[in-house]
């Protein structure tokens, strides 16, 4: 059996949770679509409407998220001096 660093990233607690929060996702490379920082948001739907949501998207040829994501920014559209 092979052991295991004690210094492993893999499912290590942040030091400071407000900075790991405001942390920008490393994996995107699209900052001019999205903001610096991003949420989780959950939502609970059917899963009837789950269905509909995913169908609509692949038809579309865009993942669900990003599908949802415009949907709510033109639903949402971000006016001057309501940024916090």
């Amino acid at each position: 059996m092979t052991a295991r660093s004690p210094n492993s990233s893999f499912a290590t607690r942040p030091r400071n949770a407000e900075s790991w929060i405001k942390s920008p996702d490393p994996a995107s490379s699209d900052a001019a679509a999205a903001d610096l920082y991003t949420a989780r948001l959950t939502v609970d739907i059917t899963p009837t409407l789950r269905g509909r949501i995913k169908i609509a998207a692949f038809q579309r040829g865009v993942t669900v998220a990003d599908m949802l994501r415009d949907l709510l920014a033109r639903e949402f559209p971000d006016t001057d001096g309501d940024r916090s």
